[in-house]
C-alpha cells in the first residue's frame, strides 16, 4: 500500500492503541535473511506509529534505556556492550576515538648520520609510527605545539594569523616537545670488550649477526628519552617517556653503520595523521539475534548446533520427546554467518537478525592510556562538542 494511501478503520484504531510490548521488541530488530538484509531503517521516530505511541525523546526515558556491560577490561583491550543508543551516537563515539582524541607521537626527526641502508624519510617515518608511553599526568599536561605553515604553503599562510598565537607556543619548550635520540653505531666482537671474536666466529662459520657483530639490530627500546626543563618531574622513574613494545625493530646494521638522531614528540590527533590515534582499532558490532521458532530435536539438534561458532547453541534434554532440542546459549560468540539458513530442515524453524540498539565495543588502546578511560574522554569530547554547538545556536538567535 503507497504511503498516501488512506487508512482503513482498524489501521487507525491500532494507531491509537500504540505498541504492544511484541511489537516494541521486534522493531529493534534488523532481520536477516538468506541472501536479504530487511528493516534496516529505525522506526523510533515521532509520528511514525500513530498518536498512540509516543517516540518523541526523553532525557529520564533515556537514562532509563542506556546500559554499559563490560566484558573484559584490560589496560590495552576493552570490550563492552553500549545498549539504548542511536547508531549515529555509537558511530561518533567510535570516530572520535580514532581522530579526536589526542596523543603523543614523534613528528620531527633531526638526523646527523644514518649510513644504514635504510633512507632518510623511510627512517623517519618508521620512528614515527612507534606508539609512546609515559605518565599519563604529565602527558596530560602537555600543550599543543602550533607548528608554522610551509613558506610555499600560500593557501595556509593567508589563513595563519602569528599575531593571535602566543609566541611560545610555535616554539620548542618543555611544555609542548618531548626530545628522544639514538645513537646506535654497529661493529665487529671483540674478545675485550664482549668476551668473544666475531671476526674469528665468522671465519668458523657463525652466521648469527647478533653473535659476530654488536648492535647488528637498533630497537625502539635504544630510544633514550632526554628531559627538558620541568619534564623531569613529570617523566621520571616508571612515568619516563619510553616505547610502548622496546623490541620494535627500527633497522638492521653492519659493521660500520652508525645511526645519530634527534627527535622532537608532539601532541597530535589521529584525523592529521594516524600515529596520533590513541587506539590500534576502535570498532562496534550489533549483538547477534537467534530466535527458534519450532522445535529442532535429534540429529537436527546437532546439525543446527554445527552451523554455529562454538558455544552459540545449546544441547537441552526435551522432556516431551526425551531427546535433545536446540537452545541459544550465548547469541553473543555468533557470526551471523546464516549457513542455517541453507539447509531445507531448518527453513520456518529459525530467525536470525541483529539488535538494531546493542553495540558491541571493542577497544584496543596502543598504550600510551588505558582502552577504558580513552572510552571515556570519547564520551567528554561529544559532550563538549554538543555545548559548543548550542552556545552557536544560541549566538545565532540573538543575532550575533
Amino acid at each position: 500500500m503507497p504511503s498516501w494511501a488512506p487508512l482503513s478503520a482498524d489501521q487507525v484504531a491500532e494507531q491509537r492503541r500504540g505498541l504492544s510490548e511484541e511489537q516494541l521488541q521486534h522493531r529493534r530488530i534488523v532481520i536477516v535473511n538468506a541472501e536479504t538484509v530487511t528493516d534496516v531503517s529505525a522506526t523510533d521516530i515521532p509520528g511514525h506509529y500513530g498518536p498512540g505511541q509516543d517516540d518523541s525523546w526523553d532525557l529520564n526515558r533515556f537514562a532509563q534505556q542506556l546500559r554499559i556491560d563490560y566484558h573484559q577490561n584490560r589496560p590495552n583491550d576493552a570490550a563492552f556492550s553500549l545498549i539504548g543508543l542511536d547508531a549515529s551516537i555509537a558511530n561518533a563515539f567510535r570516530r572520535i576515538l580514532l581522530a579526536e582524541i589526542p596523543s603523543l607521537a614523534i613528528e620531527d626527526v633531526f638526523i646527523f648520520d644514518n649510513t644504514s641502508i635504510v633512507q632518510d624519510e623511510v627512517l623517519a617515518h618508521r620512528l614515527g609510527l612507534i606508539p609512546l608511553t609515559g605518565g599519563t599526568k604529565g602527558l596530560k599536561q602537555l600543550r599543543w605545539f602550533k607548528k608554522p605553515p610551509p613558506k610555499d604553503d600560500f593557501a595556509a599562510l593567508a589563513v595563519y594569523d602569528q599575531d593571535d598565537l602566543d609566541p611560545s607556543a610555535s616554539t620548542p619548550n618543555d611544555h609542548n616537545t618531548v626530545v628522544v635520540t639514538l645513537d646506535v653505531e654497529c661493529r665487529w666482537a671483540t674478545v675485550d670488550k664482549d668476551g668473544r671474536d666475531g671476526k674469528q666466529l665468522a671465519v668458523d662459520g657463525e652466521i648469527d649477526p647478533a653473535v659476530r657483530y654488536i648492535n647488528s639490530n637498533v630497537y625502539a627500546h635504544q630510544l633514550v628519552f632526554e628531559p627538558q626543563g620541568e619534564q623531569a618531574q613529570w617523566f621520571s622513574g616508571e612515568d619516563v617517556i619510553r616505547p610502548v613494545n622496546p623490541d620494535i625493530l627500527i633497522a638492521k646494521l653492519r659493521p660500520g653503520q652508525r645511526i645519530s638522531l634527534r627527535c622532537h614528540c608532539i601532541k597530535g590527533v589521529g584525523g592529521d595523521h594516524a600515529k596520533f590515534s590513541p587506539v590500534a582499532t576502535a570498532s562496534y558490532r550489533l549483538l547477534p539475534y537467534i530466535e527458534i521458532t519450532a522445535p529442532i530435536v535429534g540429529s537436527e539438534a546437532r546439525k543446527f548446533q554445527r552451523c554455529f561458532p562454538r558455544g552459540v547453541i545449546a544441547l537441552q534434554k526435551d522432556p516431551a520427546s526425551g531427546e535433545n532440542k536446540a537452545v541459544v546459549a550465548d547469541p553473543m560468540k555468533d557470526t551471523v554467518s546464516r549457513e542455517c539458513l541453507r539447509h531445507d530442515e531448518f527453513k520456518g524453524k529459525v530467525k536470525l537478525g541483529r539488535v538494531r540498539d546493542h553495540f558491541i565495543f571493542s577497544v584496543e588502546s596502543t598504550g600510551q592510556f588505558a582502552s577504558d578511560e580513552l572510552f571515556l574522554d570519547s564520551v567528554r569530547l561529544l559532550k563538549a562538542k554538543a555545548q559548543k554547538f548550542k552556545r552557536h545556536l544560541s549566538e545565532l538567535e540573538e543575532g550575533r
